[in-house]
């Protein structure tokens, strides 16, 4: 290897039985995955790219984390008009990224680790370099794309008014006269899945790499791969606005329902629970829904929660609405605040430190709601967006079509940082693809590691607590409880016996006003907080003893961090039962929740 590591590839003994619950039947209906843009996380070469060997190499990070399942963005043979989205051969790994066996290497060893290994698979369109697009150039097999004359009288203008996503015609005119459909790029055109040879192809890839021993697939576009017969105008500018709104003559249609029948078919015949999971754009969760019904997808990603302001009422309807909608047909719902395709959420959520108190208290909110969470890279070490990129640098294609009007994902996709120093953080024994600011030393997985107060021992101690506290993960609901205006508070009921001190009941509230807000205590103590442990307002009384016992309750994770002084805060139980929030006027403790924080309390 070029560089050193800070961690071994062989992870000890106690991180490969951290993340054995991963090995538990219905594994994936609470796990936490965490997303590995391939080509920003880890480089092995010193090429300024990321690779699947620097990826392997970096496995024990998210099994100390105490991720079950890696998702991992694709790294098949591609010209790289859109970061690997535009595949020129689903069976190959493209050079830049390593070679087949690098693949096979890094899911044994992850395997080994205790995580499951999802892949992204790119059914809606392949690159312009495929074979398939390249002999329909020639006039052979165009039926496997959507191919149609233009209109005008001689044919020049496109066969009807769709948009590309990435901005510009959903239409690019080839040199015999005829127009070939591209959702995104015109370097990606679009399959057309009414061709059976298309259907047949895609079973045979998927078994490619489940025999090869991957544990599921993230369906790209899964909501894209029909469209309306007669491929009717929409008659509307600004389609892109449109996507999750309503449903398009090229998105949400009925039809992809079939698709992903055979495929959940085909995957119930592999041991072990091989999984899919929908990147679905769909205008309500009622839609969405019909994506994970029992013999469809398992999972399908929750947009509704990622865009979702910072606001009270608004989270509390897009997660009654979530776990309402899902539960209809029996599925987990998924929970995520960031991926490769937006705005890091640290930086949504305000500038600076505004920005970082609400990220935290989103992470605790995220974690304690029953389903599946989404951590994507860097997010457990408070990474902000990069926003100051030269056009130089930039590649997504949303900023070049769209005159540098649209540049949004550059800048979540900078390489994240694992050391103080170095010539890229410890990304490399290199540069990085894209620069990197200088305050990621401050941020990097060294910097934070042993740091209570950190967001990374944050993340651990949290999703430490989530594997072995009962009411955590698993279920379908949340107990709403009366709390003031701008805050949020559930509890979770225990299903079963926890492991180590957790037991029993557990509220979670969250504070998303910018002051301090008084509440009465749950009757528990603190097990995490976002921000520092809730305070005694005047006449309320909070003792804070050191820890003394299992019945203390540490807090402490796989990695001994619990939060620094948040951990074993002990509240005094109230006189009498009263609702969380009410003022019962009787002397009964209430406490200060820090502005923009999240606790979980014992109960």
């Amino acid at each position: 290897m070029a560089h050193e590591l800070t961690s071994p590839v062989q992870a000890p003994e106690d991180l490969r039985r951290a993340s054995s619950s991963s090995d538990r039947p219905g594994w994936w209906r609470d796990a936490v995955i965490y997303q590995v843009y391939v080509r920003s996380f880890a480089d092995s070469d010193g090429d300024g790219v990321g690779d699947l060997r620097g990826a392997r190499e970096r496995l024990p990070h998210l099994a100390r984390l105490g991720a079950d399942a890696v998702w991992l963005t694709p790294f098949y043979a591609s010209p790289q008009a859109d970061g690997g989205y535009d595949v020129a051969d689903y069976r190959a790994v493209d050079p830049l990224f390593g070679t087949l066996a690098d693949a096979d290497d890094l899911v044994r060893t992850a395997h080994e680790l205790g995580l499951r290994v999802i892949v992204d698979i790119v059914p809606n369109h392949t690159s312009d370099q495929h074979p398939w697009f390249r002999e329909a150039l020639t006039g052979t097999g165009r039926e496997r794309y959507h191919f149609r004359p233009g209109k005008g009288p001689d044919g020049t203008l496109p066969p009807n008014d769709w948009e590309s996503v990435f901005g510009g015609p959903a239409w690019t005119r080839t040199r015999d006269g005829d127009w070939y459909l591209h959702l995104f790029a015109p370097e990606q055109p679009d399959l057309n899945w009414d061709n059976e040879e298309v259907r047949a192809e895609f079973e045979s890839v998927l078994r490619f790499w489940l025999d090869l021993g991957v544990d599921g697939f993230r369906v790209d576009v899964a909501h894209g791969m029909v469209k309306a017969p007669g491929m009717p105008d929409i008659g509307h500018g600004e389609q892109a606005r449109l996507v999750g709104t309503q449903q398009l003559p090229f998105f949400d249609q009925d039809g992809v329902h079939e698709i992903h029948r055979a495929w959940r078919r085909l995957l119930d015949t592999y041991a072990g629970e091989r999984i899919a999971v929908a990147e679905a754009w769909a205008p309500s969760a009622e839609r969405l829904a019909l994506y994970v019904r029992p013999d469809e997808l398992h999972q399908a990603f929750n947009f509704q929660f990622l865009n979702c302001p910072w606001d009270a009422a608004s989270l509390r309807r897009v997660i009654d609405d979530s776990l309402r909608a899902t539960a209809s047909v029996g599925a987990p719902t998924t929970w995520v605040l960031s991926n490769h395709d937006v705005v890091r959420h640290t930086t949504r959520y305000g500038e600076g430190d505004t920005g970082l108190r609400r990220a935290r208290a989103a992470a605790l909110l995220m974690l304690a709601l029953p389903g599946s969470a989404y951590v994507y890279q860097g997010e457990e070490l408070g990474l902000p967006e990069v926003t100051e990129l030269p056009d130089e640098v930039r590649q997504d294609p949303a900023f070049l079509r769209g005159d540098g009007q649209d540049g949004l994902r550059d800048g979540c996709r900078v390489p994240i940082p694992w050391t103080a120093e170095g010539p890229s953080y410890g990304f490399g024994p290199g540069g990085s693809w894209l620069p990197q600011p200088p305050e990621w030393g401050g941020l990097s997985v060294e910097a934070q590691t042993g740091d209570p107060d950190s967001t990374l021992e944050l993340y651990r101690s949290a999703l430490a607590m989530r594997r072995e506290h009962p009411a955590l993960g698993a279920g379908d609901a949340v107990e709403w409880l009366p709390a003031p205006d701008g805050v949020l508070a559930f509890r979770r009921r225990a299903s079963g016996a926890g492991t180590g001190p957790w037991q029993g009941d557990l509220v979670c509230t969250v504070n998303l006003t910018d002051r301090p807000v008084a509440l009465r205590a749950p009757g528990g103590r603190v097990l995490l907080a976002s921000a520092p442990a809730p305070t005694a307002p005047a006449g309320g009384v909070v003792t804070v003893p050191p820890p003394a016992g299992p019945d203390a309750g540490t807090g402490e994770g796989a990695d001994g961090a619990g939060g620094g002084a948040l951990a074993g805060v002990k509240v005094p139980p109230p006189a009498r039962e009263s609702a969380l929030g009410a003022d019962p006027g009787d002397g009964t403790p209430t406490v200060l929740l820090a502005p923009e924080s999240c606790v979980w309390w014992a109960s």
